[in-house]
């Protein structure tokens, strides 16, 4: 395996499930207790991690792939491009669940995590194109 896609899954995975932690379990916690169906959700207790991490690492893996696909060599294209993907991956997601489940109690609590999802891709992107160095 290319030692940058190696090195962007591992890192990206890593940022993703810090910044997932701290976005999510700590400072919209309450957000997410209010706008997001609970009876979906399992206690932090009965997490299943291991996929939890495997989720994280295909994800930095899917948005590597994509930076190294669009030649990103700065920050800048880390940053754009992560935004872009980020921004139709959520899209995608979030409208599917909005379609056919119950799980966001109204367009605008939707419309936060697309926000917060796109912020968070441009920021891994960013580090993965960092942490990829120079050739």
């Amino acid at each position: 395996m290319n030692m940058k896609i190696l090195k962007g899954t591992v890192i990206g995975g890593i940022v993703y499930f810090l910044l997932g932690w701290l976005v999510y379990g700590i400072l919209l916690a309450d957000f997410s207790l209010a706008n997001y169906n609970q009876c979906a959700m399992r206690p932090m207790t009965d997490m299943i991690w291991w996929a939890m991490i495997v989720s994280n690492l295909v994800y930095a893996l899917f948005l590597t792939l994509v930076l190294k696909w669009s030649g990103a060599s700065g920050w800048m294209d880390g940053l754009k491009t992560g935004a872009l993907f980020g921004l139709l991956f959520v899209l995608a997601i979030d409208l599917s669940f909005y379609s056919m489940t119950t799980m966001f109690n109204s367009v605008g609590a939707m419309l936060i995590d697309m926000v917060v999802s796109t912020v968070m891709a441009a920021i891994i992107g960013t580090v993965i194109v960092l942490v990829w160095g120079k050739d």
